[in-house]
């Protein structure tokens, strides 16, 4: 009979015995920073689609005024209309390996190879001229450069300082964006095609 007893014993100690509890943080890959500009970013994209969405006219049919916007708010998001508009000519010069993400957020053009152009590509290999590629690859730096800005101007942690790391951040993400086939820049400088 005591032997019966000698197992619950140790089974009611191990019952009655609690684990501690264990919080477990998962950090991501990204760093504070990088966690902030992109957040800033992205608010920054949801703002141009909440001043998009705004009403002309009301339920009546009169006419309402938008909200006032700063200059430097109307800037970023005219940069995120030029990089919307740009959008599928950029898919494009990528594919065709015209243009790279560079490691500082921006663009950087390559020869216009015209051979072994995909078939789906031809007409616009075709009808693209170097100035009208050139000012393209420009207008669209020229609008990641004003979207970079307005994520310092926005983020209270970020000044002016923090334009190389700010722009080293953004060619990290683009690359990360960039599709199989297109080429990016390393950190060193060099270049690879995306895997």
């Amino acid at each position: 009979m005591k032997l019966r007893y000698l197992w619950i014993v140790p089974a009611v100690l191990f019952l009655g015995c609690t684990l501690a509890q264990v919080n477990v943080e998962v950090l991501s890959e990204r760093t504070a920073m990088e966690n902030q500009i992109l957040g800033t970013y992205n608010a920054l994209d949801d703002e141009m689609l909440l001043l998009a969405s705004v009403r002309a006219v009301d339920a009546s049919g009169a006419f309402q005024t938008t909200p006032p916007k700063s200059r430097e708010q109307q800037e970023a998001v005219t940069a995120l209309q030029v990089l919307a508009f740009h959008a599928d000519d950029l898919a494009a010069f990528k594919r065709l390996g015209w243009v790279g993400e560079n490691n500082q957020g921006l663009l950087t053009p390559f020869p216009m190879e015209k051979k072994d152009v995909p078939e789906d590509l031809k007409d616009l290999a075709g009808r693209y001229q170097k100035e009208e590629f050139e000012f393209v690859v420009s207008e669209i730096n020229n609008a990641r450069e004003r979207v970079m800005r307005r994520v310092i101007e926005l983020n209270d942690n970020l000044t002016d300082a923090d334009w190389p790391s700010v722009r080293s951040i953004f060619g990290k993400l683009n690359a990360e964006n960039a599709l199989p086939g297109e080429k990016v820049q390393n950190e060193d400088g060099t270049w690879r095609i995306r895997s």
